[in-house]
């Protein structure tokens, strides 16, 4: 089960899949079937709701009332009402809206681009963790970027790209940060976390034309075996449009 609709899922299913085994894994090496979850910037629900489909309680935290309010709604209609609670805030008052120690793993999914502090914003979200708690971080790929620009023919925005400190393009570029492998490595051991897995996420599913998946009879699925193949494999890490990295707190 994938947490949106069939064509989405191109760009969910390997974060999903990877969520989820460690999801099953936390509960099984903690003897209860049940976790805390907290979502930050979770939005919509996306990823909470199916989270809480399987059992766990998802603590969303965002800054949108609109969208917390789109999370009720979605929860209602998936019948997890009584497992999902939603909270108007960000990682700055995360302290004060999440008891530290309390949680078993974190979902933090297009949440560090975003924010003034990304160190800070992941200690704060380390603080909420048990010991041996789960991270998962999706973050936007520097080097996915570059590659992105110059197949589009902007290639002196795919040279800033890879200059820039902040790995974007220019004062136009809607994304605010983008990070390598190493910086979200770095920043997960300043942190205090032990990377256990990084994968490449959305390798072709961005770069394939859509009419070819919509037309083409198996094409989607087809498309879907290879993304989950290719995003273990390193080589393809630097071509992917977003890093997902899961690591746990020692």
């Amino acid at each position: 089960m994938y947490p949106t609709r069939p064509r989405s899922a191109l760009r969910t299913a390997v974060v999903w899949e990877v969520v989820r085994a460690a999801l099953e894994q936390r509960a099984g090496d903690l003897g209860r079937p049940v976790l805390e979850v907290l979502d930050t910037g979770g939005g919509t629900g996306n990823f909470a709701v199916p989270v809480a489909r399987l059992g766990h309680r998802v603590t969303v935290v965002d800054p949108s009332p609109d969208a917390l309010f789109a999370l009720e709604r979605r929860a209602a209609e998936a019948g997890v009402t009584d497992l999902v609670r939603a909270v108007q805030g960000d990682t700055q008052t995360l302290p004060e809206l999440v008891e530290p120690g309390t949680v078993d793993a974190v979902l933090c999914h297009g949440v560090l681009e975003m924010v003034d502090d990304p160190a800070e914003a992941l200690g704060s979200l380390t603080g909420t963790l048990a010991k041996g708690g789960l991270v998962s971080l999706l973050a936007a790929n520097r080097n996915g970027a570059v590659l992105a620009r110059a197949l589009a023919g902007h290639f002196n925005d795919a040279r800033a790209v890879l200059d820039a400190p902040d790995g974007r393009w220019g004062t136009q570029d809607p994304m605010p940060r983008r990070f390598s492998v190493e910086e979200l490595g770095e920043l997960a051991a300043a942190a205090g976390l032990t990377v256990t897995s990084v994968h490449g996420v959305r390798v072709f599913a961005d770069l394939v034309p859509g009419v070819l998946v919509d037309t083409e009879p198996g094409a989607m699925e087809a498309l879907l075996r290879l993304e989950q193949a290719a995003a273990e494999q390193p080589a393809f890490h630097a071509v992917a449009t977003q890093l997902h990295v899961l690591a746990a707190l020692a």
